[in-house]
């Protein structure tokens, strides 16, 4: 196994851990850290990638931003509520004008982003190819 494989798969243990707490911590963000693990997995190791794109509750939405750049209606607007809390709450923390400036850019902009993305409804997402094919060949360490 090369370094670059080793580091690719430790970012992604890394990524897939930090995307598990944020299930249950609100303002660390899930989907991010999870399309992170995938594409970390995806240059490390075949059988993890396929394990996450395949994962009963991940995967379908996982396959429906990668493949449709697309997320349910309820993702999308639950997204943009948390971020505003979170933001609100972290700019009444802050006493500096700059950060709060430089929070709220960054909140329009991942708003933004949001808004862009496809809108599906929750069966639409749950249908978006039932399985992700899996690879072959487990070596990607030329990739």
């Amino acid at each position: 196994m090369t370094i670059k494989r080793m580091i690719y798969l430790v970012l992604g243990h890394v990524s897939l851990a930090l995307g598990f707490i944020g299930i249950v911590l609100p303002v660390l963000p899930t989907t991010p850290f999870l399309l992170l693990a995938s594409y970390f997995f995806y240059k490390s190791s075949g059988r993890l990638h396929d394990w996450l794109m395949n994962h009963p509750v991940f995967g379908s939405r996982l396959r429906a931003y990668i493949e449709h750049k697309a997320v349910s209606r309820r993702t999308k607007y639950t997204a943009i509520a948390f971020l505003w809390m979170s933001l609100f709450v972290s700019m009444l923390l802050i006493d500096r004008g700059t950060v709060r400036i430089i929070m709220a850019i960054v909140g329009t902009a991942v708003t933004i982003h949001l808004l862009m993305l496809k809108a599906l409804n929750e069966d639409q997402v749950l249908e978006t190819t039932d399985e992700f094919p899996e690879n072959a060949d487990d070596d990607r360490s030329n990739t």
